[in-house]
């Protein structure tokens, strides 16, 4: 083992080991992930063994007894020391991220600031305890004591924002953390962990880089109490009937099949670039873009025309690296075996397109540029499935009570939106929507002080806000009678 010392720049060049009780602890066995833009092989990183996680939740433990004690001025200082040492070495982050992930060098940017704010913001939230009532005779509060040693189980799409958006609220309330990052991502979060070790005290914050066997293990394991987890609905299942064992808590934000409901009083050329933006951003690899667009049948053929004509000259396909990009790679061969598949069937399907993408063989990069798909059936693959790649259905409607329930129809429900100039019609259309985030006039806007999770299968339970941090805490209530009676 080997103690880690402050340095004043990242070297993302070497990974020594996970980041265990603030050392770096190397393992017999080490892996690599590629650069999506290239095929080429990434640097090597620790497969953690049971033993290393059997040590890192230990320490974990160990860690909880003082950390829970901590007062919370002094847990927020340090979150605000992280996220400063963080921003110091936000430019070799950035690269690194577009290195691994795939995305445009701007987004990259955008998902530091992001996480920037958010844990800056966790900062200040603080869960306090509620009084119930109070009498001459007692006092009922609801207090919020921290859980113990939370897990977060962490996503390849966005792996520095939604990594620390579950450090931050973890650690606020007063848990510790153990992060695994995704085997296909697992270079950042690893670097996190490095500098999460220069700020906080031994066991607080612990990165385990491991193969598929790790995320099972964590959720089995008896002596992690709370697992945060982002991914599929598939996998969020398996993670679920896993904590049961243990009957651990579990928070899941999972798959989403987001639609967008435009209504024929909009002003086209100004909701457009967001909407089609929303379609195609980070290659189409965000659980809340806009997955199903209902475009009132009086401006549909306008508004297909426009998307088309705006994303053939505004949504370039290239290398994160290259200036303008807004599709990069699609991250890793699984996905876009998946992403090309789907391509396949709009030949299989006969499916009429508006733009035509390209999803071909690969050979340099895992690249697919756009598609456009013009108002296939409501039964079609493309509407029941949620494609995680960069293509997207357009689909006709005429009547407001059939797209409200179109919209509703499928078991996902983590988002969702309505686009009108009437406010109001669009508000009372929008309470109607089942899904856990759900705007006017705007898709995918999100907040760390806003709660965020889904309905049906999109998840269990929320992520930040005050109801998110309470998901890191039990809840209490404490009876405090005034009086002694004999």
């Amino acid at each position: 083992m080997g103690s880690i010392t402050i340095v004043s720049k990242l070297d993302i060049e070497t990974y020594k080991g996970n980041i265990i009780n603030n050392e770096f602890v190397p393992t017999p066995e080490t892996r690599h992930s590629i650069n999506p833009a290239t095929g080429k092989a990434l640097y090597e990183v620790p497969v953690a063994r049971k033993e290393d996680l059997d040590t890192a939740v230990q320490n974990a433990r160990a860690a909880f007894k003082s950390w829970s004690a901590t007062p919370f001025s002094e847990r927020a200082n340090l979150l605000l020391k992280y996220a400063d040492l963080i921003e110091a070495n936000r430019d070799q982050l950035e690269k690194l991220l577009t290195t691994e992930q795939g995305k445009p060098l701007s987004l990259s940017h955008t998902e530091v600031d992001n996480a920037l704010h958010w844990l800056r913001t966790f900062a200040t939230m603080e869960v306090k305890d509620e009084v119930l009532k109070e009498d001459d005779e007692k006092i009922v509060y609801s207090t919020y004591p921290p859980i113990g040693v939370c897990a977060g189980i962490v996503p390849w799409n966005w792996p520095i924002l939604l990594g620390l958006g579950k450090v931050g609220p973890a650690l606020i309330t007063g848990n510790t953390f153990i992060m695994k990052p995704s085997p296909y991502t697992p270079y950042c979060d690893l670097k996190l962990g490095e500098l999460a070790a220069q700020v906080f005290p031994p066991g607080v914050v612990q990165v385990l880089s491991g193969d598929d066997n790790l995320g099972p293990w964590i959720t089995e394991h008896p002596g992690i109490d709370k697992i945060a987890f982002t991914g599929s609905t598939a996998t969020g299942k398996l993670v679920a009937a896993s904590c049961a064992k243990t009957l651990k808590r579990y928070v899941l934000e999972l798959g989403g099949n987001d639609a967008a409901i435009v209504c024929e009083d909009v002003d086209i050329d100004k909701c457009l670039p967001k909407i089609a933006m929303m379609s195609f951003l980070n290659s189409g690899q965000i659980c809340m873009l806009t997955k199903r667009i209902y475009i009132h049948e009086k401006i549909y053929d306008e508004f297909r025309d426009k998307m088309v004509e705006f994303t053939k000259g505004n949504i370039k396909t290239g290398a994160g690296t290259e200036e303008g990009v807004v599709v990069g790679p699609v991250q890793n061969k699984m996905q876009f075996d998946k992403v090309k598949d789907l391509y396949d069937e709009i030949e299989r399907s006969n499916w009429k397109t508006a733009l035509s993408g390209q999803a071909g063989e690969f050979e340099h990069g895992y690249f697919i540029t756009p598609a456009i798909i013009d108002n296939p059936p409501e039964d079609s693959r493309i509407v029941q499935e949620e494609p995680f790649g960069p293509i997207v259905p357009l689909l006709k409607w005429s009547d407001e009570v059939d797209v409200i329930d179109r919209a509703n129809a499928l078991k996902s429900g983590l988002g969702a939106s309505v686009w009108a100039k009437d406010v109001k019609r669009a508000e009372r259309m929008a309470r109607q929507l089942s899904a856990g985030s759900v705007w006017v006039n705007s898709h995918f806007d999100v907040a760390p002080d806003v709660p965020f999770g889904g309905h049906k299968e999109s998840g269990i339970g929320m992520e930040w806000g005050i109801e998110g941090l309470k998901h890191y805490c039990n809840s209490r209530s404490l009876w405090v009678w005034k009086r002694v009676f004999q």
